[in-house]
């Protein structure tokens, strides 16, 4: 069961994430935070992991501390979203595939807490870029840093990365979704 603390954490990302929006999209950037987070109870998480899910980009996105979510959350909770960060958003951030590289490098020494979290995160990504690929065709690619290339790499590596990790029904439906976005990008 979830508790009132569930509901607060919700509202707190909905707060932090409040003025953005999903990459190249108008649709309000607390969708993907309710998804990762649903996914996290749908793969078995608790509480705490559910709440890191809300909350897995606070540090990286929105200004947030550990010792500021360790304070409201808990240690567990505020561990977690440090782990699923790839910089503590302090600025200048290193350049995105230093930081992406890293981020890969980490997965093996991740909490299990933190590789499910992160598992949920980059499926609901995978999926959202397929959809929006199958709507749009090749320029969803123009919406990321790395472009199509880099992006297709990301993604492949991660999934390859937490085939090992990530619980098994989760790490299959990320290959397979990766899978298809390889595909459907090599067809076009």
């Amino acid at each position: 069961m979830l508790t009132p603390r569930f509901g607060g954490a919700l509202r707190h990302a909905a707060q932090l994430h409040r003025n953005q929006t999903r990459k190249g999209t108008t649709t309000p950037y607390i969708s993907h935070l309710m998804a990762v987070s649903a996914l996290v109870l749908e793969h078995g998480g608790d509480e705490d992991q559910a709440i890191a899910g809300l909350l897995h980009d606070a540090i990286e996105d929105a200004g947030e501390t550990r010792e500021s979510l360790e304070k409201v959350y808990g240690a567990r909770v505020a561990r977690i979203v440090e782990e699923c960060s790839d910089c503590d958003g302090t600025e200048p951030r290193p350049d995105w595939t230093t930081r992406k590289r890293g981020y890969i490098d980490a997965i093996a020494a991740k909490s299990d807490d933190a590789v499910l979290v992160t598992g949920c995160d980059k499926l609901h990504n995978a999926e959202s870029i397929l959809a929006d690929f199958h709507a749009t065709g090749p320029a969803v690619f123009e919406r990321f840093t790395a472009g199509r290339d880099g992006t297709l790499w990301y993604y492949d590596t991660l999934a390859t990365a937490l085939a090992g990790r990530a619980p098994a029904d989760l790490a299959a439906r990320l290959r397979r979704i990766v899978s298809g976005l390889l595909d459907a990008a090599e067809a076009a």
